[in-house]
């Protein structure tokens, strides 16, 4: 649980979101310092531009020049902290996570609310308030100033910089007892306390008055804390010093915590990875838990080297399985796709970093205040490098198996996700999502595990765009040497790529020669308009369509779903 003190120390160490400066009073300022603003706010918009690579992919560029417009009116009059919170309202209409203005807190002096919250499963929990209502701590927070919750993050989210719900979320709880920004917004007015409405376990409401306090008059010793109710911290609870370590939780289990995506100077990934791969040897384990909850990203490609003891792993037998959460986010989403890729399952909560999304952020400093902004300079598509991201787009990456940590299990220093695994290790299992389009290498993969995972005489990586690690890698070995997934002049075979009607059905016949599988024509029409290819695959199309192995009806301009893809495979194997 998070004290105030705790919070604080949040606030301070947060990066490109924490937009928490106080108003240093409003009023005239001189045309010299209305001149500096305006070079800030023109450099600000010009760079948003110049290096965004589609700026006005979710705001229309007129917003967002109405929206400068809106911010000229006021330069000589606003203060300094609204002007800050202006520049980052702008940034924020790009609607990307990587995008935005990170403010510090020199030359300012904040006000603290006295009261804080936590977030559980959507639920926004009293987490501190002062002592003579501590017996209200844990009750749900329903609204503040007369604003739902829901309407407090949606005004919030036109000054913080967020692509999906639960980015807004966790950096609306970043700064959510910070005054100012209220006041900014319209939810608070200046002189007068918070309103806070709370619902306790009984189902009533009751409106707590909430005063603030400057910065320098702040002590958190003079608040009841929900954490004061904690007995201890959970065996896997995040240990921010460590970039990543590993033990053991039980006799089958091996546990990794994997919080930054960068190499540690003390501890370099290859080293890790031999301790790791000598404390396996030593033990008898069946499940390793890889946890990225904590981790918000870094370079996605320093966790390689543990990606591939875990491949080894996964072949001698070892379940494996990774933990996501709110926090996950930037280099760890694609680290936690990759696991997915390998066909390990994902458990625990929605993350707050998006599979499709802008990224690689390049940082500049705004020429006069100095408040340092960060732009995307490219966009990262997922779906066009890993299955497992197929029909995923700018979102937030769910989990395969939902488990919520809950507040009793949080005061009771359990960790929830865990502990059900631990309890029923059978909930592994990867989601099906039968709309999602079908991919290349899914199609082939499970063309391989219906022929019974015949051998090949391939071993190595049979095409040059693999990461060597995926969870079909030995069915296109299979498929390759079979003459049945051949890949293209490059040496390439695209696995991601939604597999076309037309491909599915070169697949499926390759397959039937390659297995002397021989079935019944059972159609005598012909090949619908919309399945007509060229040459070189046309007689593929007409055998898969004479044996009905392709429907009779559908959109075939669009690719098979997953459902469809595993029905043409299904009928492929009834006939043998």
């Amino acid at each position: 649980m998070n004290t105030m003190k705790s919070a604080w120390v949040r606030l301070l160490t947060c990066c490109f979101t924490a937009v928490l400066l106080l108003s240093i009073g409003a009023g005239a300022v001189d045309n010299t310092e209305s001149a500096a603003r305006q070079d800030d706010l023109d450099y600000l918009y010009t760079t948003l531009k110049s290096n965004h690579p589609d700026l006005f992919a979710n705001t229309p560029e007129t917003a967002f020049e109405a929206r400068k417009g809106q911010i000229e009116q006021r330069l000589s009059t606003e203060s300094s902290f609204d002007f800050a919170l202006d520049c980052a309202s702008l940034a924020a209409l790009a609607k990307d996570s990587h995008t935005n203005v990170s403010l510090g807190s020199n030359g300012y002096d904040l006000h603290i609310c006295l009261f804080d919250m936590d977030l559980y499963d959507g639920t926004w929990v009293l987490s501190a308030i002062d002592s003579a209502h501590k017996s209200l701590l844990g009750s749900e927070i329903t609204a503040i100033n007369g604003f739902s919750m829901e309407q407090v993050l949606e005004k919030f989210g036109t000054i913080l910089s967020a692509d999906n719900l639960v980015k807004l979320r966790y950096s609306y709880w970043q700064m959510c007892y910070v005054l100012e920004p209220y006041q900014y917004l319209g939810i608070a007015k200046q002189g007068e306390p918070m309103r806070i409405e709370v619902q306790d376990s009984t189902g009533k409401t009751n409106t707590l008055t909430v005063s603030s306090v400057s910065q320098s008059a702040f002590q958190s010793e003079d608040l009841a804390m929900l954490s004061d109710w904690q007995t201890g911290p959970a065996a896997t609870a995040y240990d921010k010093t460590k970039t990543y370590f590993a033990k053991e939780l039980n006799s089958t289990t091996y546990y990794i915590q994997y919080n930054k995506c960068a190499e540690d100077e003390d501890l370099p990934m290859k080293l890790f990875c031999q301790q790791v791969q000598t404390a396996l040897d030593a033990g008898s384990y069946s499940l390793i838990l890889i946890d990225l909850r904590n981790n918000g990203g870094g370079s996605d490609g320093v966790i390689m080297p543990l990606l591939r003891l875990l491949a080894q792993q996964r072949e001698q037998g070892v379940q494996v399985a990774g933990l996501i959460g709110k926090r996950t986010f930037s280099s760890a989403i694609i680290n936690s796709v990759e696991l997915q890729e390998m066909g390990f399952p994902l458990v625990g909560e929605a993350t707050g970093g998006s599979v499709d999304h802008f990224g690689a952020v390049r940082s500049f400093k705004l020429p006069n205040s100095g408040m340092r902004m960060g732009v995307s300079s490219k966009f990262i598509s997922m779906s066009g490098y890993f299955d497992a991201a197929s029909g995923k787009g700018v979102e937030s990456l769910q989990p395969d198996v939902k488990i919520v940590q809950t507040l009793n299990d949080s005061l009771a220093g359990r960790d929830t996700c865990v502990e059900k695994i631990l309890e029923n290790p059978e909930i592994l299992q990867s989601a099906e999502r039968a709309d999602v389009p079908m991919t290349r290498g899914r199609f082939v993969g499970l063309l391989f595990q219906k022929a019974g995972t015949p051998k090949s005489n391939i071993e190595s990586q049979p095409f040059g765009d693999l990461l060597g690690i995926e969870w079909y890698l030995p069915a296109l070995n299979w498929g390759k040497s079979a003459q049945i997934a051949l890949g293209d002049t490059a040496g390439n075979f695209a696995s991601a790529r939604a597999v076309s009607w037309q491909e599915a059905a070169v697949f499926l016949v390759r397959t039937a020669d390659a297995l002397d599988i021989q079935p019944a024509s059972v159609r005598s029409d012909t090949v619908p308009d919309a399945l007509k290819t060229t040459a070189w695959n046309h007689d593929a199309v007409q055998k898969a369509w004479r044996w009905g192995l392709l429907p009779e009806y559908g959109d075939f301009s669009v690719a098979p779903t997953r459902a469809q893809g595993e029905t043409m495979i299904k009928q492929l194997f009834a006939t043998k």
